[in-house]
């Protein structure tokens, strides 16, 4: 067989595992019906998705989450989650602009007896107490409620600077008038350091951040995670199923004999490739939450039908996830930037360019990649293209050519007509 015809061959194999895969569980997932729920809780077979705690805050909360992708026309699947029992629902100000919490807004007018049930956060962009508190204001307006029941800084990369004196002072305001009930941060490099800092600091209720089958095996994250827990801290982990930072590396990933062979073997014991990976996570009890993006009816159905699954992975489960990351490794970055951006004199950030090339690539969510990189200052941007990657590459973990993503994915940001 010609080699393009084998990749051709592949695509279709795997497009059609993944649509066995995701019937076969969406068939064990009743409906609901209160006759069915009624059946189901008599019968012993867990229809809602089960709670976590949260750390030692006292609060559960469900073991999936809600991602913020979903806008106004999306409340059919707002209301499907809940009826699931997806009852943590995570957003920022940011989102789609800010559509994301107008649309969570949307739903508690319409349905104003669920707020209560649902576990809200939200994030926002700045650690300046002034700002947070605008941003707060915004997002409270936006959603139509008094509160919100956990508050996070988004993208800390540097928790001893960014989690200063000041928020902690504004963060206890907060909670002590009502307006959130926790306070915490997302993290998407430096993760574990990051981690830590917030762990020591013993003010920190939660913390989200990249944890997947290809992290946490690394004993940097094994040790950043026994530390929040020890402290403590309700982890949230996202990122999951580990995308693919460069485009043309999914296809080489996805179409490797490993990746057939995990395919094969996942869906023969009930579940897909994908859903195998977010079982990984939650084996790990400190964790108390996947968030996970669910813009449809489709995925929010396939991740619940995991969660749900109450089948172990084995340890030849578990080797095979390990031996598929390690052979795919190069197209992945593990947010670890202080490493190769250090390399380089910190003149261009590696870390966030791979973020953004993950989101248009493996995401397709092309707008906002574009919108970030424009947000780069011009001196950043005018760099990428000119700076010498060579040592940034000789101390990547992942051994991930990074010259040759860096350089491609900046022409299809400039150009991007050029590149859809």
């Amino acid at each position: 067989m010609r080699k393009m015809d084998m990749r051709k061959s592949r695509r279709s194999f795997l497009k059609t595992a993944g649509m066995i895969g995701t019937g076969a569980l969406l068939a064990g997932i009743p409906g609901r019906s209160e006759a069915s729920e009624k059946k189901n809780m008599e019968g012993g077979i867990e229809t809602r998705i089960p709670a976590r705690p949260f750390g030692k805050t006292g609060v559960s909360v469900s073991m999936l989450s809600l991602g913020g992708v979903l806008d106004v026309s999306d409340q059919i699947v707002f209301r499907q989650a809940v009826n699931m029992g997806i009852t943590y629902w995570d957003t920022a100000e940011g989102y789609q602009w800010g559509n994301n919490e107008k649309a969570i807004g949307k739903y508690f007018e319409r349905f104003p007896e669920d707020r209560e049930k649902i576990f809200l956060a939200t994030k926002s962009g700045t650690s300046n107490p002034t700002m947070l508190m605008e941003n707060l204001n915004q997002s409270l307006e936006r959603m139509k409620t008094s509160y919100v029941d956990l508050f996070m800084i988004h993208h800390v990369s540097d928790a001893k600077e960014e989690l200063t004196g000041e928020v902690r002072l504004w963060a206890e305001k907060m909670k002590a008038n009502g307006t959130i009930r926790l306070f915490g941060f997302s993290t998407h490099k430096n993760m574990e350091t990051c981690m830590i800092e917030g762990a020591q600091l013993g003010w920190i209720d939660g913390i989200m951040m990249s944890y997947n089958y290809r992290l946490m095996g690394q004993d940097r994250m094994k040790k950043a995670v026994e530390q929040c827990e020890k402290a403590g801290i309700g982890l949230t982990a996202m990122k999951t199923q580990a995308a693919f930072t460069a485009g043309f590396y999914s296809t080489i990933g996805s179409e490797s004999d490993e990746a057939l062979r995990m395919t094969d073997r996942f869906m023969k014991k009930g579940y897909t490739a994908e859903q195998a990976k977010l079982k990984a996570v939650w084996e790990n009890k400190a964790i108390a939450s996947i968030c996970s993006a669910m813009p449809n009816m489709t995925i929010l159905q396939a991740n619940a039908a995991a969660a749900l699954n109450q089948n172990e992975l084995s340890l030849s489960d578990k080797h095979i996830l390990n031996v598929y990351a390690q052979q795919t490794s190069s197209g992945y970055c593990a947010g670890c930037a202080r490493i190769c951006e250090s390399a380089i004199g910190f003149s261009v950030p590696i870390s966030d360019l791979f973020r953004h090339a993950m989101y248009k690539n493996s995401y397709g969510d092309r707008e906002r990649a574009m919108s970030w990189f424009q947000l780069l200052p011009e001196e950043t941007r005018s760099r990428i293209p000119r700076t010498d990657y060579s040592k940034a590459e000789m101390v990547c973990p992942q051994k991930i050519e990074i010259g040759k993503v860096i350089r491609k994915e900046y022409e299809a940001f400039i150009r991007p007509g050029e590149f859809v």
